[in-house]
């Protein structure tokens, strides 16, 4: 039986122990399309071939660049690994510039890209890498398609330098290189190498709820962050079927067409779910939406494991029957678990989705952890709402002096790519300084309260948690996003997105006089004193040193590629503040 100890090893331990018909499913031209674990293999081992006649030498990078999750991936991954060769994942909405650096930084001699628009980017820097071809996954004029390789790797002759070559790696090499998004700066190049994912994918099995080969995955974040790649490995080695998503903006359609079981999601992802669900809740009228909003305010209430006594589970069952089992329909009926990542819940949509027989497991990790440091589980009472679950199984988790949480195990990169001295400041000894404060509460249950680099004084010496402030605020329907400002100054304050398509369909039903643009809605004294009304009933949640006492509401959307945020959907907060100094500057000048 095959040992998993490197990533390439998950492939072949499906083909002995759970074959699957349906091991990865890609829509193309309207009809899913299925890849079986045998013909997974083959592919891969056809891309090796072809790598080794190009001569591909151990410790090459190569690059991979696709704009959605998608059975090509994974064959490259699969492929380039058996060499020896490292699988340069890149972000794909990323500016051309970006490439150009992790391209150049990586030293990658391939590149293999999804579609047009990212070919375009890569060709308009390609003169200035070290790239000797591009390879695409679509048909593209102009640019050599990926099945060429196929076709230079059928003849298997060199089939015993492959596995010479697979022979060559060892669990602690080199697998990958993953440039983090990052807030501010160049992106960082972390090393994780195959035992890393590997061990983390093994010990985070357990806490993954799949009945083996029986499991019907949508995935749709982007592969290549370590968070989606990682539970790829987790599903293959459980055997189950993975259905990549056509795109985030058919996730709603694509369930309904395959049925998840479970997939993973972003809280802001969740957010906008949630948001969309409140909307149509607003346009019922009489009994069906007061019994509506009965049951998400039941749902606000709820807790794990009966706890609420038999009286609300009972109304619980009728909330479920009425109004919670269209929510599951649509996203497909048989979606039980989501696996959330990336930034922090709300407790109150673990709540509700939680009602509604849709258990959010909030994670907690990093790239640098290869990613998971914890996660929650609902089996065997290893859930609670708020917390991020417990240290999964080899990982241990320490709390400096300072709060800082501190990381020990398998799963700690190698280091920072051609950087010692960024990867010194961030160890000690063996353990990972995460820039996380958290704690641990007396059950082992780990709860992050904010980032380290975060925090601020205000000039009255006060301490300021920026996001424990702005979770609480997008509970607001009328909040998109909310980015806590206010360092060095003599309170905190806000710059607010609003929720431009909740407020437009509030408008039509409550308001007249109001303009629907983003900006007349950003200027519209009737937003603003509802805006303000919804700071006032959240700011009663902390002290008055930390309340928000003033803000601005910004005209346009925070988005990607508006610099806004990372394409994990994090806030770069030094990008924000310079897109909108004049706003910071009305608030303290």
């Amino acid at each position: 039986m095959t040992e998993i100890t490197r990533l390439f090893d998950f492939p072949y331990y499906q083909l002995e122990n759970k074959p699957n018909k349906s091991a990865f499913v890609t829509k193309y031209d309207g009809k899913w399309t299925h890849t079986s674990t045998a013909e997974y293999i083959s592919k891969a081992n056809s891309i090796s071939r072809a790598l080794l006649k190009l001569g591909v030498q151990k410790n090459d990078k190569i690059a991979v660049i696709s704009s959605t999750n998608r059975t090509e991936w994974n064959i490259i991954d699969i492929g380039v690994l058996q060499t020896g060769a490292q699988n340069i994942p890149i972000y794909p909405t990323i500016s051309a510039e970006d490439y150009e650096y992790v391209l150049n930084h990586s030293e990658s001699i391939y590149c293999f890209v999804s579609d047009f628009e990212v070919l375009e980017k890569v060709r308009k820097v390609q003169a200035n890498t070290k790239l000797k071809e591009v390879y695409s996954f679509n048909h593209i004029k102009g640019c050599k398609h990926y099945s060429e390789l196929f076709e230079l790797g059928k003849d298997e002759s060199n089939q015993s330098e492959v596995e010479a070559r697979k022979d060559a790696v060892k669990p602690n090499d080199l697998a990958t290189i993953i440039y983090t998004s990052g807030t501010t700066g160049k992106p960082k190049g972390v090393m994780l190498s195959h035992w890393n994912i590997t061990s983390n994918a093994l010990d985070s099995s357990p806490r993954v709820p799949l009945v083996e080969g029986e499991n019907r995955i949508l995935s749709f974040l982007p592969i290549c962050h370590i968070f989606e790649r990682l539970l790829i490995y987790v599903y293959q080695h459980a055997g189950a079927s993975i259905y990549f998503a056509e795109g985030i903006d058919k996730i709603g359609e694509n369930a309904k067409e395959i049925k998840p079981n479970l997939m993973s999601v972003v809280p802001r992802l969740l957010e906008k779910v949630f948001d969309k669900i409140m909307l149509k809740g607003e346009e019922l009228t009489g009994i069906k939406k007061s019994l509506f909003f009965w049951a998400v305010q039941l749902g606000e209430r709820w807790e794990p494991y009966g706890a609420n006594g038999p009286w609300y589970e009972f109304q619980l069952k009728i909330a479920n029957k009425l109004i919670f089992s269209k929510w599951r329909e649509a996203l497909g009926g048989e979606l039980g678990t989501m696996v959330s990542g990336s930034a922090a819940l709300q407790p109150r949509l673990a709540r509700i989705f939680g009602a509604a027989k849709m258990l959010v497991m909030e994670g907690y990790g990093l790239t640098e952890t290869s990613p998971v440091v914890g996660v929650g589980v609902y089996k065997g009472n290893g859930y609670k709402v708020g917390t991020v679950g417990k240290p999964i199984r080899n990982v241990e988790v320490k709390i400096a002096e300072d709060g800082e949480l501190l990381i020990k195990g398998p799963n700690v990169m190698l280091g920072y790519y051609k950087d010692p001295d960024k990867t010194a400041s961030v160890m000690t000894g063996d353990y990972f300084h995460t820039g996380d404060k958290g704690e641990i509460d007396a059950k082992g249950f780990v709860k992050i309260t904010g980032r380290k680099k975060e925090m601020f004084k205000t000039s009255g010496g006060k301490y300021i948690i920026p996001p424990l402030l702005e979770n609480d605020m997008k509970q607001s329907l009328f909040i998109e996003q909310i980015m806590v400002i206010g360092e060095g100054e003599k309170m905190p304050a806000a710059l607010i997105q609003p929720n431009f398509d909740f407020i437009r369909d509030w408008i039509d039903h409550k308001q007249n006089g109001v303009g629907k643009t983003d900006a007349e809605i950003a200027k519209s004294d009737i937003v603003i004193n509802r805006i303000q009304l919804e700071i006032d009933k959240y700011n009663k949640n902390f002290g008055k040193w930390e309340q928000i006492k003033r803000f601005e509401l910004t005209p346009d959307v925070w988005s990607i590629d508006g610099g806004h945020l990372t394409p994990t959907m994090k806030m770069k907060r030094v990008i924000i503040k310079e897109i909108y100094q004049e706003l910071y500057d009305k608030i303290y000048r």
